[in-house]
């Protein structure tokens, strides 16, 4: 499948820089295939989901996974380096994106900060380990375990996606509005967008309504802002993200669907959990592992009935995944009324409900 297909034009005053306030009331643009589109708010969730239903969120947590520093050790030029961390490999390795790649080579020592609380020596050191294409490396960090984990919260910054950081510096509010209320499990380097449209306020509502809440946990990672730079979807490889579905959880999810309740996948990231975790009779299982499913149209749907997700990069995997979902001609009307309406894109933006297509 081609992927100039999934191109669309966007102008660069619809990416928001910051979220609403409150959270629910962002705009959120109803989609059913076949019928018209309706123009809600994310507050009216609960008069758009029906007792029995099942909100599946991503309790992930984000980390502070933009690393500022400097190699050190090759002469005497240091030059800045920024990697931001993608994957744990173990408690003291993690697979990251370089950026000023050409710098580092394979031995080289990084060196994170100047000055800290938990590091010994005021410092944080990394080996280049590792070095593929495309400024991809692994890093061998001096720290292991917890200890670790504390030196990267220290001086790290939240990996805000790069159509925001490119326009403004990340600071200290990012670090609540760039996490979702059900956070739990640190590992993600980008928040599960969709999950950050939700309130207690809201939850309390959705309660009271007879919806369910459950968590699955997918640890998001940067792979999910690279462009597909294919001509052809088949050439494309997905980076592999760690998901787990308990089994008291997919119990659940099973049960409530055998009684007429629809599973609402709320975000890209839990849909993709589910369904890596679903068999072809539709029944979730307990699931823990790295999963790469790639979701493109012509896709057979089967544990996700609803989804709730925010407005995503053209020619992105995300949006091919909605497309798959609700139809490529149903999201390119959905997008082009979007942007005609004033929705707000990307992150910090708005949202859509999508029903699947027929």
């Amino acid at each position: 499948m081609k992927t100039d297909i999934f191109d669309l034009d966007l102008p660069a005053d619809r990416v928001a820089l910051r979220p609403v306030s409150p959270r629910e009331a962002a705009k959120l643009l109803v989609v059913r295939p076949g019928e018209g589109l309706d123009d809600r708010a994310v507050g009216d969730l609960p008069d758009l989901l029906q007792a029995g239903d099942c909100l599946v969120v991503n309790d992930s947590k984000v980390i502070a996974a933009r690393l500022k520093g400097r190699r050190i050790g090759r002469g005497e030029l240091e030059p800045s380096i920024e990697a931001t961390l993608h994957k744990r490999i173990d408690g003291s390795h993690w697979r990251a994106f370089i950026l000023g790649a050409k710098k580092v080579q394979v031995g080289d020592t990084l060196r994170f900060g100047s000055e800290g609380r938990i590091c010994f020596l005021d410092q944080l050191d990394a080996q280049v380990s590792q070095k593929d294409e495309g400024g991809e490396v692994t890093l061998s960090f001096s720290l292991h375990g917890p200890h670790l984990d504390a030196a990267i919260a220290e001086r790290g910054d939240m990996p805000l996606p790069p159509y925001i950081a490119s326009k403004r510096p990340t600071d200290a509010q990012d670090k609540a509005d760039y996490q979702t209320i059900f956070a739990h499990e640190d590992g993600s380097v980008a928040a599960p967008t969709a999950g950050l449209h939700f309130t207690p306020e809201l939850m309390a509502r959705l309660e009271a309504k007879g919806i369910a809440v459950h968590k699955v946990t997918l640890h998001v990672g940067a792979g999910t802002f690279l462009p597909v730079k294919v001509d052809d979807t088949a050439d494309h490889t997905m980076h592999a993200e760690f998901g787990v579905i308990t089994a008291e959880t997919a119990a659940a999810l099973n049960a409530a669907r055998a009684k007429g309740g629809r599973i609402v996948a709320v975000g890209s990231t839990a849909l993709r959990t589910l369904e890596t975790a679903a068999g072809d009779d539709g029944q979730i299982r307990a699931f823990a592992g790295d999963t790469a499913i790639f979701i493109t149209p012509g896709y057979r749907f089967k544990a996700v009935d609803l989804m709730l997700t925010n407005f995503h990069l053209p020619r992105s995997t995300l949006f091919m995944l909605v497309a798959a979902f609700s139809g490529l001609e149903t999201m390119q009307r959905a997008y082009a009324h979007a942007i005609a309406s004033g929705y707000r894109f990307y992150s910090y933006g708005d949202a859509c409900l999508l029903h699947p297509e027929a």
